[in-house]
C-alpha cells in the first residue's frame, strides 16, 4: 500500500542529518539495482502475518546538509507490481474490493518537511497518495551509511516505517478484525549521487 509504501523516496532525505563531508546533491533511488524496497506487515485475522513489497517503483531525494529546510523527495509506485508471494490474494488486494489498482494505478509520496531528532535520525513529513486519497504522514527514519562504492559512484542508505490507517485511504475492510485495518510500511534505499 504502500509504500509506500511508500514512502520509501522520503526516506533518503535522512541524508540531510548532519554528513559535514557531503555537498549539496541529487540523488536517484537505486531500485533498478535492487538496493532499494517498499515492504509492508499486516495481520491475517490476528493469527501470523502476510508481508508484501511493491516491485516497481522510481524516485529521488535533493538534499543541502547546510539548509535541512530544503531537503526534498518524490516517490512513485506502480499499486499493479504488488507482490505477496500468493497470486490469488495479490489479485484481490488489487482489485476494487481494496486497492483498486486498475482505477488508481499510482501511488504517490512528496515530502513536505524534515525535523531532525537526533544523530543520523530524524522525522521525514509527506504527503502520501493512495487509492486516490492523500494524506500527511511523517515516518521517523534512520540513516545507515553513505560514502564511495566500488563503481566510482557515492551513495547513501537509509531506512524507516510508519504505521497507515487503510480507513484514512478510502479502503474498506468492513467485517475483517480490527487488528487488520492497518499495516507497517518499511522503506529501505540506496540513492546514487549524481
Amino acid at each position: 500500500m504502500l509504500k509506500k509504501t511508500a514512502i520509501a523516496a522520503a526516506l533518503s532525505t535522512t541524508a540531510l542529518m548532519g554528513i559535514d563531508q557531503a555537498q549539496a546533491a541529487d540523488y536517484t533511488i537505486d531500485s533498478e539495482g535492487q538496493h532499494a524496497f517498499i515492504q509492508f506487515k499486516i495481520s491475517h485475522l490476528g493469527f501470523s502475518y502476510i508481508l508484501g513489497s511493491f516491485e516497481t517503483f522510481s524516485g529521488s531525494f535533493q538534499y543541502d546538509p547546510e539548509n535541512l529546510e530544503a531537503a526534498s523527495a518524490e516517490l512513485e509506485v506502480d499499486v499493479d507490481s504488488l507482490n505477496t508471494n500468493h497470486a490469488e490474494r495479490d489479485k484481490h488486494i488489487k482489485s476494487d474490493d481494496f486497492l483498486d489498482a486498475g482505477e488508481y494505478p499510482t501511488a504517490t509520496f512528496s515530502s513536505t518537511g524534515f525535523e531532525p531528532t537526533g544523530d543520523n535520525e530524524g522525522v521525514l513529513s509527506g504527503e502520501l497518495t493512495l487509492h486516490g486519497e492523500t494524506q500527511q504522514i511523517d515516518m521517523p527514519v534512520t540513516l545507515l551509511g553513505e560514502g564511495d562504492d566500488p563503481w566510482g559512484g557515492y551513495r547513501a542508505g537509509f531506512e524507516g516505517s510508519t504505521t497507515l490507517a487503510l480507513a484514512d485511504y478510502g479502503i474498506d475492510l468492513g467485517d475483517f478484525p480490527e487488528v487488520m485495518h492497518e499495516l507497517e510500511l518499511y522503506v529501505t534505499f540506496e540513492g546514487i549521487r549524481q
